[in-house]
């Protein structure tokens, strides 16, 4: 299993628009990919469903760790913490 660290950079965290860009990057990914937040590690969701990602009350500035395994895993987290790492 792979883990990435990001800092989340969209001013409404991962609320509304951002979660549903999130969402629909993470449902493009060839893995499975589960997001927590770092301080919570057992409040975590499956990052395709948007639903799941604003359950877990992502905020500005909170870190996150996602999680895969499979190939293409390390490509995809990269992906994915590039978009969370970027501002609005």
């Amino acid at each position: 299993m792979i883990e990435r660290t990001a800092v989340i950079a969209a001013a409404a965290g991962l609320h509304a628009r951002p979660a549903a860009a999130f969402a629909s990057a993470a449902a493009g990914q060839p893995v499975s990919v589960e997001i927590a937040k770092a301080a919570e590690p057992g409040m975590s969701a499956q990052a395709d469903s948007l639903l799941g990602v604003m359950s877990i009350d992502v905020a500005h500035g909170d870190q996150v760790v996602l999680r895969a395994h499979g190939e293409g895993a390390e490509q995809a987290l990269e992906t994915l913490v590039q978009l969370l790492e970027e501002a609005d």
